[in-house]
């Protein structure tokens, strides 16, 4: 404690640190973190070069937007080799004029002169020698073995390693061996933990009331004379909004619904839409196997898109979710809702404004936070309560921790027991002593690898009955419970059956829904209150923040984890797992497919990790728990690109992949700018697309700008969220422009991005050409966005997108053939453009 040796700019308060006290520790954990407090403190102090000592760059991206006219520098880097990002910080700390002692960097090392010849573009600097090695990271299972060694905690290391008196070294060392590397197996696991949380804030001030217009409130006709409607209609009425209710038939269809909408809009402007269907939860005259609400709000997204109603479509609940422990999640039913709407909130971001969950009882401080958060687009999952307004985030979990290890009894119930997932945990469970699996599926026996499977299980010691039952069938499931009573429960079953959500059936939506979600309904229904050892949902992270094209799907994963929300707040046990794509076998079908999703953010859990997960869940009595191996920087940008996720806003991998853009800079016109105006336009162009290329290839390390193909996306060039700051930054810089972070991701190609710059620069636009590769640039955007777009690719597509490219290739004809192409590449869908590059333009 006392004074510091050397000047210290403190994170709690953002300046000089005087003296260091316990309580000033204290505080510095409890309190609020100042990162650009201190920096701009530091930068008054004079300081202009910060040396980010960490296993990222995360705090040099952050750094940049705190302060102006600063270099920030990584010493290590997540892509790169530790040897190869040390020598890289060195150096350009060198050339931004730091002192560097490199007799001790190269040891015996003496001036020379430069060659007089001019530079073959060839790198001519000698490779640093092996002793200038960073030192390596400290691996925090490593830390916490050698801190219990240097304690001298004999009986702590006996314990864990199992040690005996009379135990030898060579008796010590494997088990030494086996340790760590389960250790290092769970550390990994503990990072894919996430929960879904209420954030408590301000009561919201409208951006923009929508006084300006009507406002359609559809609403199933059997709830017209509900008082919570009534309360609903009668609060946008009071604070000068103009609501139009809009009765909803429980049996009417698309069309039916896409003209009563149009003939309610009539010609009157539509400020927005306020739907109230979701809680009509009697079952649906064409799929008996969702609620009114449910099937009326599928159809009300597909009917406002055909009436062409682009307004902001809001859905509301009743006591759907649960913002607390004290705030029971009443009816799961209507988080059918909520899932869907996640996935419209992607597929038509432009016309979706968000989810809101309202009391039973809507009285007056109710009805004006209702209107307020209409009126505002920060937030779109919100919880409206007597008490505040709640936001729904995702964040870290911490480490399961138990004092119990979770083991299976008697007779353990796995739906979908013969598919992949249910393979993996039948395994796992007769290994851990289950005596009796009963493995369900559609064909029992005679599902592919069954009879297998049930051998393999029978060898670990479990007795195996292989039964065939549909669990969205309750006869079949009641039948199947009454055969065999169960001490636990483990719900795999379910189909992932990809489709827009514009292009998607009731019937379609109903048969993925009722596999899951229905399956898990009669079992929950059907076991009542019996206590459980377990009673083990799987969920999809699609339901936590949705996926493009799995509309339903998402719907059904929702159910899951608001069932199991349920059925806690009632005192019964339940465990709902969001999990990311398992591999090896799980929805992942191929190496290609992991691929994909690796490039997208998305890591395929193995099967004995997530086991493990799923072990820890149950021993730390998890209710509901998001399992996922995700990048969020490769993964958040494109997730975004359409509609801002505040959902994610809080994870900090997240906010620093977004972070805020520098503040707007005043400079003079660019030297860039000016050469520009010397030279033609075609001139203008190639030096643009050489400038891009060039700096490109500075800061992916190449030693020139040949190595930087212009067509080439940036993804495929191995840009990263930080290697796009730096290029942003070094553009920024040579044009005198303010250009976004993502400026990669907005314009993916450094010949979209040479387009870009030209355009503001000059002021002007391209030819009709540009235009259009424009527009091919921004569908390539979206694309990389739409998971399983190359799963819903429809008969008759390719047939189009022929015409299409007939039209395209006939660009020299003028009038309406030209004009027309263009239009259909504007109006084209996901599917139709994915398959249009994939296919006929060779683009994988």
């Amino acid at each position: 404690f006392g004074q510091p040796r050397i000047p210290v700019v403190s994170n709690l308060t953002g300046q000089l640190v005087e003296a260091y006290t316990p309580e000033y520790w204290v505080r510095h954990v409890r309190e609020v973190v100042r990162f650009a407090d201190g920096i701009e403190t530091l930068h008054g102090l004079g300081v202009t070069t910060f040396v980010e000592v960490g296993p990222g760059g995360v705090l040099s991206a952050l750094a940049q937007g705190c302060a102006d006219d600063i270099v920030t520098v990584p010493v290590l880097r997540a892509d790169r080799p530790e040897r190869q990002a040390v020598v890289t910080a060195l150096a350009e700390l060198h050339v931004h004029g730091a002192s560097v002692d490199w007799s001790s960097f190269f040891a015996g090392a003496r001036k020379t002169d430069l060659p007089t010849y001019a530079f073959q573009h060839e790198r001519y600097w000698v490779d640093a020698p092996e002793t200038a090695a960073a030192a390596p990271a400290v691996d925090p299972v490593d830390a916490e073995f050698w801190e219990t060694v240097e304690r001298e905690d004999l009986r702590s290391l006996a314990e864990t390693l199992d040690i005996g008196a009379g135990d030898a070294f060579s008796d010590v060392l494997p088990r030494l061996s086996s340790w760590r590397r389960q250790r290092k197996e769970q550390s990994t696991v503990d990072g894919w933990r996430y929960g879904v949380t209420w954030k408590a804030i301000p009561d919201p001030s409208p951006e923009d009331p929508a006084r300006n217009g009507i406002w359609l409130v559809p609403v199933s006709v059997a709830q017209l004379g509900d008082d919570w409607v009534a309360a609903c209609l009668r609060a946008l009425t009071e604070r000068g909004l103009a609501p139009l209710p809009v009765p909803v038939e429980p049996a009417t269809g698309r069309e039916d619904l896409t003209a009563q909408l149009a003939r309610a809009a009539g010609d009157e402007t539509v400020a927005g839409v306020l739907s109230l269907l979701a809680v009509d939860g009697e079952a649906a005259p064409q799929a008996a196997a969702m609620p009114v609400g449910v099937t009326l709000s599928v159809l009300l997204v597909q009917a406002l898109g055909d009436a062409g109603v682009g307004a902001p479509l809001w859905c509301a609940t009743r006591n759907a979710v649960g913002v607390n422990s004290a705030d029971e999640a009443a009816d799961p039913y209507q988080s059918l809702v909520w899932g869907l709407g996640r996935v419209a909130a992607l597929e038509h971001s432009r016309r979706w404004g968000g989810l809101v969950d309202l009391p039973g009882t809507v009285d007056d401080r109710v009805a004006g936070r209702l209107v307020a958060v209409l009126g505002q687009s920060a937030e779109d999952q919100v919880a409206i309560r007597d008490h505040g307004v709640f936001a729904r985030r995702l964040s870290r979990l911490p480490a399961a921790r138990s004092d119990r290890s979770w083991s299976p009894r008697g007779t353990v119930l796995i739906t979908g027991g013969t598919g992949a997932l249910g393979g993996h945990v039948a395994r796992w469970l007769a290994g851990a002593g289950a005596e009796h699996l009963v493995l369900t599926s559609r064909r029992g026996a005679d599902a592919p690898g069954a009879t297998a499977l049930k051998d393999e299980l029978e060898e670990l010691g479990a007795r195996v009955t292989l039964t065939v039952c549909d669990v969205a069938d309750r006869e079949a499931v009641a039948a199947l419970l009454a055969e065999h009573p169960v001490n636990a429960v483990v719900h795999t079953a379910g189909t992932a059956e990809a489709g827009m959500l514009a292009e998607t059936s009731l019937g379609d939506f109903a048969a993925t829904v009722a596999a899951k979600a229905v399956g898990a309904a009669h079992l929950h229904e059907l076991l009542g209150d019996q206590e459980l050892d377990a009673f083990v949902l799987f969920s999809s992270i699609s339901g936590v923040w949705g996926g493009g094209g799995q509309a339903a799907y998402s719907a059904a994963n929702a159910f899951l984890d608001g069932l199991a929300q349920h059925r806690r707040a009632r005192g019964l046990t339940a465990t709902a797992i969001a999990w990311g794509p398992w591999g090896e076998g799980g929805m992942v079908a191929d190496a290609g497919d992991e691929e994909r999703l690796r490039q997208r953010g998305l890591t395929v859990l193995r099967p004995d990790r997530a086991v493990s997960a799923l072990h820890g869940a149950l021993s730390g009595g998890d209710g509901t728990v998001t399992v996922a191996d995700v990048d969020w920087e490769r993964f958040v940008v494109p997730f975004t690109v359409g509609r801002p996720s505040a959902l994610l806003s809080d994870l900090p991998e997240v906010r620093d992949a977004l972070a805020e853009e520098p503040a707007e800079q005043t400079a003079e016109p660019s030297a860039l700018k000016a050469k520009l105006s010397t030279l033609s336009e075609g001139e203008q162009q190639r030096l643009l697309v050489d400038t891009v290329c060039a700096h490109a290839a500075a800061v992916l390390g190449h030693s020139g700008s040949a190595a930087v193909e212009p067509d080439l996306a940036f993804r495929d060039l191995g840009f990263d969220s930080l290697t796009a700051v730096e290029l942003r930054n070094l553009l920024t810089a040579d044009t005198g422009l303010t250009l976004p972070a993502t400026l990669v991701f907005d314009h993916p190609t450094p010949e979209a991005i040479a387009r870009h710059l030209w355009s503001e620069l000059t002021g002007e636009t391209g030819p009709e050409e540009v235009s259009v590769f424009s527009e091919l640039d921004r569908l390539e955007s979206v694309i990389s966005t739409a998971a399983s777009a190359e799963e819903t690719v429809r008969s008759g597509v390719r047939r189009r997108l022929q015409e299409l490219l007939s039209l395209v290739n006939s660009a020299g004809e003028q009038g309406a053939e030209s004009a027309d192409a263009q239009q259909q590449l504007q109006d084209a869908t996901i599917d139709d453009i994915f398959d249009l590059i994939d296919q006929d333009l060779e683009i994988s």
